[in-house]
C-alpha cells in the first residue's frame, strides 16, 4: 500500500476531527456563553460555558480507553472509522441543536452530552492516527511519519475558528446568533464523510497483523497496560503534563486572555493564534525528520527547556503591542510547542509494546490532556483575582513544564526501548512455535 495514502488517511482524519473539537472552542465564547447558558452576569455565562469546554477533555480518558480497547482487539482500522463517526454525528447534531430559549435546561444538558461524545471520540482518534502513521513508517523514518497527523492540529484548529469568522463576516449579528453560527458545525458531516471514505480504503496496521498472527492480542488491554507498563502511563501523563497547559492556553484561552485581559481585538488575538499555527506547518516535520537523526529525546527535552525559560518573558512582553503578541505565539506555539509535539506521538507510541500500544499511548496522553482542559477555569479564576500577572501565569506553567522536563531527563532513549521490546517479543514468538 502506498506510504502516501497512509500519511494522507492519519492526517486527514486527524484535521477532521481537531476541526470539530476546536470549532466547539471557538463558538464557547461566541455563541453558547449567550445561547445555551443566559445569566444576568456575562462572566458566568462565560465560566459555565468552558466547563463545558473542559468536560470534553474529561471525557477524553473515557475515549481512549474503549478505542483503545477496540484498536488493540480488532484493530487500528477499525477503531479509526468509529471515532470518526462518533466525532461527526454529534458535531452535526450540535448544528441543529435547540437554545435555551427554546427548549429551556433542555439545551445546556444536551450540549454538554454531545461536547462529550466529542470528547470520547478525540480520545481514541489522536492515538490511533499515530499508530496508523507509525507502525506503517519505513526503517529510520518513524519520527518523521509520527510527525504528520500531528499537523492535524494547527490545520483543524485554524479551519475551525476561521470557518466561524467567516461566516460572522458575512452574515449580521442578529443572523449569525441566530443561525449563522450552525453552519461549520454542519458542514462537518460532509468532511467526516469523506474522511471515513479515505481511511476504509487502508489496511490494517503491519505491526498489528504481526500480533495477531503470533496470537498477542491482549485479552483485556486496559488491565495488560497497567499490569505491565503502569510506570509508562505515568511517565507519559508526566511528560504531557507540562506542555499540555500551555498548548491549551496558546490554542483556546488566548482568545479570551488577548481579548478580555489585554484589550486586543478579536481579530488581533486570531491572527496570533493562526501565526502560530502556521509556524507550526513547518516545524512540526522539520523537528519529527530530525527526532530521526539526533533523537526524539534530545528535541522533546530542548523544547520543553526552552519554554520554561521564555514562559515568564512571554506573557511579559504579549501586552506591549500586537507585533510581540504575534513574534511570541510564533516563537512559543510554533516553534517550542512545535518540537515537543512533533516528536511526542512517536515518543509515547515507543513505550509501549505492540499489542497494547493503543490503549497506553491513548490513556497516558489524554490522562494529562484532561488535566490540561480545565486550564481555562483555573486561568480564569487567576486573571480576576491577579490580573493578567506574567509571574502568576508562567509561574502556574513552570511547574508543569519542571515535572515534564524531570521525567524527559532520566527517561532512556526511546529508540533503544523499541529494540528491546522487538527482540522481546521475537523470542515469546519463538517459544510458541
Amino acid at each position: 500500500m502506498k506510504k502516501s495514502r497512509i500519511l494522507f488517511a492519519s492526517l486527514a482524519g486527524s484535521v477532521i476531527e481537531w476541526y470539530d473539537f476546536y470549532l466547539y472552542g471557538t463558538a464557547t465564547g461566541l455563541v453558547f456563553s449567550t445561547l445555551y447558558f443566559p445569566s444576568h452576569d456575562p462572566s458566568i455565562s462565560l465560566l459555565l460555558a468552558f466547563l463545558t469546554f473542559g468536560a470534553g477533555y474529561a471525557a477524553r480518558p473515557l475515549g481512549s480507553i474503549i478505542f483503545g480497547h477496540m484498536g488493540d482487539r480488532i484493530g487500528r482500522k477499525a477503531s479509526l472509522i468509529f471515532t470518526l463517526i462518533g466525532m461527526g454525528g454529534s458535531s452535526m447534531l450540535i448544528g441543529v441543536l435547540p437554545t435555551y430559549a427554546q427548549v429551556g435546561l433542555l439545551a445546556p444538558i444536551l450540549l454538554v452530552a454531545l461536547r462529550l461524545i466529542q470528547g470520547i471520540a478525540l480520545g481514541g482518534e489522536w492515538g490511533g492516527a499515530i499508530l496508523l502513521a507509525t507502525e506503517y513508517a519505513p526503517k529510520g523514518l518513524r519520527g518523521l511519519y509520527g510527525s504528520i497527523p500531528q499537523m492535524g492540529v494547527p490545520i483543524g484548529l485554524v479551519t475551525g475558528s476561521f470557518s466561524l469568522t467567516l461566516i460572522s463576516y458575512l452574515t449580521t449579528d442578529s443572523q449569525f446568533m441566530a443561525w449563522g453560527w450552525r453552519i461549520p458545525f454542519l458542514l462537518s458531516g460532509i468532511l467526516i464523510a469523506l474522511a471515513i471514505w479515505v481511511r476504509s480504503g487502508i489496511e490494517e496496521t503491519p505491526a498489528f497483523k504481526k500480533e495477531k498472527e503470533i496470537g498477542n492480542i491482549a485479552a483485556v488491554p486496559i488491565v495488560e497496560t497497567f499490569r505491565k507498563d503502569w510506570k509508562n502511563v505515568l511517565r507519559a501523563i508526566g511528560l504531557k503534563v507540562g506542555d499540555g497547559f500551555f498548548n491549551v492556553f496558546s490554542m483556546s484561552y488566548l482568545l479570551v486572555f488577548a481579548t478580555v485581559y489585554l484589550g486586543y481585538s478579536r481579530d488581533t488575538a486570531l491572527t496570533a493564534l493562526t501565526i502560530g499555527c502556521a509556524t507550526m506547518l513547518v516545524s512540526i516535520p522539520v523537528f519529527g525528520y530530525l527526532s530521526d537523526y539526533i533523537g526524539r529525546k534530545l528535541i522533546y527535552i530542548g523544547g520543553l527547556v526552552f519554554m520554561f525559560l521564555l514562559v515568564v518573558p512571554y506573557f511579559s512582553v504579549i501586552d506591549e503591542g500586537a507585533g510581540w503578541l504575534y513574534l511570541m505565539q510564533a516563537i512559543m506555539l510554533g516553534v517550542l510547542w512545535g518540537a515537543i509535539f512533533a516528536t511526542q506521538g512517536t515518543l509515547f507510541s515507543e513505550l509501549f509494546p505492540a499489542n497494547v500500544r493503543y490503549t497506553g499511548l491513548s490513556v497516558g496522553y489524554q490522562v494529562a490532556a484532561a488535566i490540561a482542559g480545565f486550564g481555562p477555569i483555573m486561568w480564569g479564576a487567576m486573571a480576576e483575582s491577579f490580573g493578567p500577572s506574567p509571574w502568576v501565569f508562567g509561574g502556574f506553567m513552570m511547574a508543569g513544564l519542571t515535572l515534564s522536563i524531570v521525567l524527559s531527563v532520566f527517561m532512556p532513549g526511546s529508540e533503544k526501548r523499541v529494540i528491546n521490546r522487538n527482540l522481546n517479543q521475537k523470542e515469546k514468538a519463538a517459544v510458541q512455535r
